[in-house]
């Protein structure tokens, strides 16, 4: 935090103005205000950070690659899980084949899991969002 007129590291708390701090140099008296590195990510960097997630990524791989934290990526991804609706169906799925499905899902670390059932004949779609759970069976 160098002073912006004579670069000088000398420099002591001044007033509070309009909430931010005021810092005065020692060295030439100038006072100034330390400008605010913003932090706020684009709604882009976000919007992609959950394509990412959705396509497979971990938290820490995107992380890496948007050079942001993956502690804000899986903040993102929970907030973002908490808003979403789910439909649900009532009837009953007659035939469904999830072997590889329900492998790959059980191979992977996260949280939760989802599955897309489709009816054919009806034209139906239901979005099924678990946690995983160790062998249990899948009804069908």
């Amino acid at each position: 935090m160098d002073c912006p007129k004579c670069k000088s590291r000398h420099y002591a708390k001044d007033v509070k103005a309009d909430g931010r701090q005021r810092y005065k140099c020692k060295g030439c008296h100038f006072r100034y205000t330390v400008i605010r590195k913003s932090d706020v990510k684009t709604p882009e960097i976000k919007r992609l950070s959950l394509e990412m997630y959705l396509e497979g990524l971990g938290f820490r791989r995107i992380g890496r690659i948007l050079q942001i934290s993956y502690g804000t990526v899986f903040a993102w991804v929970k907030k973002w899980s908490l808003t979403m609706f789910v439909p649900r169906r009532e009837g009953r799925v007659r035939k469904v084949e999830l072997e590889k499905l329900i492998a790959y899902a059980e191979s992977r670390k996260g949280t939760r899991y989802g599955l897309l059932l489709i009816d054919l004949k009806d034209n139906v779609s239901l979005l099924s969002l678990d946690k995983p759970a160790g062998r249990d069976k899948v009804q069908a």
